[in-house]
């Protein structure tokens, strides 16, 4: 989908009730690799398309891989309900695959993990039942799915029925979705600057299923219940969310999904070592703010990643070397991407506050 220099390894993971099920790993390597490695996992309605994330890692020493999950992206196969799962230990196989390619096949002896949203919940949740392992060194949480994005008495009894129905008939459809609002601030049809496949991850979002709603609701209690996370956290996210339905402009300003308030309450509860940095005028993925904002932030992933992983320099390198050879960049078994389509606890970017001991 995206060309070179991306490359593109399907995971195969047997096969479930609705037929064969894959992952897919996109890699982007560094011209000048340092060892250091990013696996970035995606949220729900979503799949890998922030090519200047790695292009940020990439200039810095660090070879690139995001996961498409199963039933997600290009992983998402003919008849396959999209983006549905019945726990979110469903995606601990193909999260340990990658990570066994990253560090056993392609010999990274770094590995920082990132996950967005949905993806902040299922890879924390991950790290704390591989925190034994070492098979990471650092997490990045780009505004995490902590709780529902509603009031108290839905979050709680509601959903809690939701769940129950989820047990008994998983496929079921809720009436809950994500509105177009979010989806309206980032994509450039719209008022946002982004293009991406809307048949991958559609304005209004796909259907919430009871089945699902169950598995994430099953994590988050688990998260809240306190996890013990190993190794450095950085959780970053906006100021404020906006809730509106319908667009205004403060939506591009904010995050527009979930509460972030959320993300802070729940902060300490993932382990001994959080740091936690907001920032104004970020959205729902900080990495698609403006300019200003994505900048802020990804000086301050580097600044973290620089003092807590001892992975500087945050500055990229020096410019590509003219005698690059077609060797330098050549692809190994990997299979080639396609051709291109045509308030709590706070810190600014400029500096975070550290929860927990």
């Amino acid at each position: 989908m995206l060309g070179p220099p991306y490359e593109r390894q399907t995971i195969d993971l047997g096969t479930d009730d609705e037929g064969p099920v894959v992952a897919t790993l996109v890699r982007r390597r560094a011209e000048r690799p340092t060892g250091r490695a990013v696996l970035y996992v995606h949220g729900f309605v979503d799949y890998f398309f922030q090519t200047h994330l790695a292009d940020f890692f990439a200039e810095r020493g660090w070879d690139f891989y995001a996961l498409d999950l199963r039933k997600y992206g290009r992983s998402l196969l003919p008849a396959q309900t999209p983006n549905f799962c019945r726990d979110i230990s469903d995606y601990f196989p193909e999260l340990d695959a990658a990570a066994e390619i990253i560090r056993s096949d392609d010999g990274h002896d770094t590995l920082l993990a990132m996950g967005h949203s949905t993806g902040g919940l299922i890879i924390s949740l991950w790290a704390d039942a591989r925190r034994d392992t070492g098979t990471i060194d650092g997490l990045v949480l780009n505004s995490p799915f902590f709780d529902l994005n509603a009031p108290w008495a839905v979050r709680r009894p509601l959903a809690a029925a939701a769940s129950r129905l989820g047990r008994r008939a998983p496929h079921r459809i809720l009436p809950f979705g994500l509105g177009t609002v979010y989806g309206e601030s980032i994509h450039s049809d719209h008022r946002g600057e982004w293009t991406y496949d809307l048949a991958w991850k559609p304005l209004a979002g796909f259907p919430v299923r009871a089945g699902w709603l169950n598995a994430i609701r099953t994590g988050q209690r688990r998260l809240r219940a306190g996890l013990d996370i190993q190794v450095p956290v950085l959780l970053a996210c906006s100021t404020r969310s906006f809730r509106g339905t319908k667009w205004h402009d403060n939506a591009s300003l904010a995050d527009a999904v979930l509460d972030v308030e959320h993300m802070v309450r729940y902060a300490p509860r993932l382990g001994r070592h959080v740091t936690l940095a907001r920032f104004d005028g970020g959205l729902h993925d900080l990495t698609l703010s403006g300019p200003t904002v994505r900048k802020k932030v990804f000086d301050e992933v580097g600044r973290w990643a620089e003092a807590f992983l001892a992975a500087g320099p945050t500055a990229p390198a020096d410019a590509a070397r003219s005698d690059a050879s077609p060797a330098d960049t050549a692809p190994t078994d990997a299979d080639r991407a396609d051709a291109p389509p045509t308030s709590t606890q706070t810190a600014d970017a400029a500096g975070a506050a550290t929860l927990g001991a």
